[in-house]
């Protein structure tokens, strides 16, 4: 996919979170609240990633090189996993930590009123960035579940901000009902409490964005209906008779290597074989655009060996 609509997506998170951030930050000091200043902590944190991405989708239009022949497409794999590390220790950690010391030793809130207006001010903010972050996901994920979209996207930016935005939208449901039941109860132990969920529920978060991104990181094939598209378009009955084996890997969000070794027709000459190649590869572009590096090996094909 084009990182256009990831970038909108990112724009929207970092400018959201960073005024969230300040107000956060100043509701904590008047307050005491610490879900605030865990939350707060959070919006930091969140807006530390969507510069992560921005400058991961920057590096990754590097021109290819004599170091990285197939470009740098993949660093854009490699800053959201750095994000998902920053979402673990700077917001999860954070946010156990505070919460633990707060249950251990409440402290009474002052001006729980203003905590409460700017959480809910917060949320506002924050259902603009999740809901433009929903916008652009939507036409990619098709007829897909949206766990299966996190799962199964090859273009990271996306499911990183869907899960941030989820997060921290969660997250500040929590700190308000933590400075809530401290108001009504008068017991500031509730604080501390909302903070351990929010810091568990980041944890949470982090680790699923953990997993997937060092998936991609490591190397990701093509999905299921890509893999099938492609089969279906290369052999064409006349040059070449059909496809051997393939292996495919995503080198970046919008590069896909696409290797196979395939059976041309007995008695073909050197020059028709060139041609039923390049019809092929241009069947395959054709069927699947992110196909963009090509290779196909000839062969004559051979019936296994009987017991083999």
């Amino acid at each position: 996919m084009s990182a256009g609509g990831s970038k909108k997506a990112i724009l929207a998170a970092l400018t959201a979170n960073a005024g969230i951030a300040a107000a956060k930050f100043v509701g904590a000091a008047i307050t005491g609240s610490a879900s605030m200043l865990a939350e707060g902590v959070h919006s930091v944190a969140d807006t530390a990633n969507q510069g992560l991405l921005l400058f991961g989708q920057n590096r990754a239009r590097q021109e290819a090189d004599e170091l990285h022949p197939f470009g740098y497409g993949r660093s854009r794999y490699f800053y959201s996993f750095v994000v998902a590390l920053v979402l673990f220790t700077l917001g999860s950690v954070y946010a156990l930590y505070e919460g633990i010391h707060k249950i251990q030793h409440p402290e009474e809130l002052s001006s729980p009123l203003v905590a409460v207006v700017i959480l809910v001010l917060a949320i506002a903010l924050e259902t603009y960035s999740f809901a433009t972050a929903f916008r652009e996901s939507k036409p990619l994920k098709g007829r897909a579940s949206w766990w299966q979209f996190i799962r199964n996207s090859r273009s990271p930016e996306l499911p990183v901000v869907l899960l941030e935005d989820t997060g921290a939208l969660i997250g500040l449901v929590l700190a308000l009902g933590g400075v809530g039941l401290t108001m009504v109860t008068g017991n500031p132990v509730w604080d501390g409490i909302g903070t351990l969920a929010i810091g568990a529920l980041l944890g949470i978060i982090a680790i699923i964005l953990i997993v997937e991104m060092h998936s991609l990181l490591i190397g990701e094939g093509a999905t299921a209906a890509e893999d099938r598209a492609i089969r279906d378009c290369i052999a064409d009955g006349t040059t070449i008779d059909r496809l051997i084996h393939m292996k495919t890997q995503y080198i970046g969000p919008d590069e896909l290597l696409v290797a196979a070794k395939v059976a041309v027709t007995p008695g073909l000459d050197i020059a028709q074989i060139a041609a039923g190649i390049d019809e092929a590869e241009s069947r395959i572009r054709a069927a699947v655009p992110a196909a963009r590096i090509i290779y196909l090996e000839p062969d004559l094909y051979r019936e296994p060996a009987a017991g083999a």
